[in-house]
């Protein structure tokens, strides 16, 4: 297996941080993660910012639904301090296509933009 450099295994490394139920339900965890200007786009098509994102993950009222398992996670440093990674998640058969860009700061790899759209499986077409 070909080693990544150094900007896209970190990136990846927090990716997958932030798929952990633990990471998911933690303000704090997820605070020091997200970028002070973080956007997304959702499976359903909200847009959220950094605030609305913490609050809504670590909601009380908020089914867990466990961990998400990820696939297909490739990466690519754009310029110095910035990785676009894209994957596909799965979860109890819903499944996602994942685009999210990682900007290098002060604190560290934090993420600052995530959209994922949803799609159903091609029998005939995996990719």
């Amino acid at each position: 297996m070909t080693e990544l450099p150094y900007p896209v295994a970190e990136a990846i490394e927090n990716e997958l941080r932030l798929l952990d139920p633990e990471v998911r339900g933690s303000a704090p965890l997820l605070a020091a993660v997200l970028h002070p200007e973080f956007r997304e786009i959702g499976t359903s098509g909200r847009l959220w910012d950094r605030a609305a994102i913490i609050a809504e993950l670590t909601s009380e009222a908020t089914t867990r639904p466990g961990p998400l398992t990820a696939s297909r996670m490739e990466g690519v440093e754009l310029s110095p301090g910035l990785v676009h990674l894209t994957f596909d998640t799965e979860h109890k058969g819903r499944r996602a296509h994942r685009s999210s860009l990682w900007r290098q700061t002060d604190e560290g790899w934090q993420l600052y933009f995530h959209q994922a759209t949803p799609f159903v499986a091609d029998p005939f077409n995996e990719a």
